[in-house]
């Protein structure tokens, strides 16, 4: 049976999401993050060097990194390729579309979200009363001079896109819109309000609404993306 290493508050959300829209069964081995320093346990190192989640196993594979667990699924599972424009010509739209995003929620989405969760942490961390005020300044013309610049032209691209078709990689649900499911809700969270971004609030809404997200986070535990998980 597959076997999902889960830590609750990430990305190993998306896994069960994935698991439950193929309706395949899997087991469940929970972990916990420290509640002062919202870290991993150590626990998870003894399955994978990094001690990170996701972790995938399965006949005797151990796989990392939910995009590529998100693509073995796909690959050996979705027979009927509900999931993934495969059967199109490499060079199709909806094929080159859904590879794109594939990537780019991790590639570029991810690290200017998780910038702002690390910079916002520094800025509230404990320290000598005498540094805080330069360590709150470099903080404060690093958000307003990079990150949320950076975070606007992001969430302007998805805006965008998401306003020419229904869903990431065209007009049907796919794998796609379950990767990129994590950097919107952390955007969500942690970059103030999405009123702008009508298009990405009906994304959230729709996801939502599936009953297949709706039994992966009866299972995994439902995201709080603001308290600080990466």
């Amino acid at each position: 049976m597959i076997k999902v290493h889960h830590l609750d508050h990430s990305r190993s959300q998306r896994v069960l999401w994935m698991l439950e829209e193929l309706g395949l069964s899997y087991a469940l081995v929970d972990y916990r993050r420290d509640a002062k320093t919202w870290l991993a346990p150590k626990a998870l190192r003894q399955v994978h060097p990094l001690g990170k989640s996701p972790v995938l196993e399965d006949d005797g594979l151990v796989l990392a990194e939910s995009g590529a667990i998100l693509e073995y699924l796909a690959d050996r599972y979705d027979s009927e390729r509900r999931l993934s424009p495969d059967v199109l010509p490499a060079q199709a739209p909806e094929r080159l579309r859904y590879r794109y995003w594939m990537h780019y929620a991790e590639g570029s989405a991810m690290p200017p979200l998780l910038m702002a969760l690390v910079f916002g942490r520094i800025r509230s961390a404990p320290m000598p009363f005498f540094i805080r005020p330069v360590a709150r300044m470099i903080v404060d013309r690093t958000m307003q001079g990079f990150i949320a610049p950076q975070l606007e032209l992001h969430l302007d691209w998805m805006e965008r896109e998401l306003g020419q078709r229904r869903w990431f990689a065209g007009e049907r649900f796919t794998a796609a819109d379950i990767q990129m499911s994590f950097p919107l809700q952390a955007a969500a969270s942690r970059a103030g309000s999405m009123e702008r971004y009508p298009c990405l609030q009906a994304f959230l809404t729709r996801i939502a609404e599936r009953p297949a997200f709706q039994r992966a986070v009866a299972r995994g535990g439902a995201l709080d993306l603001a308290a600080g998980a990466g």
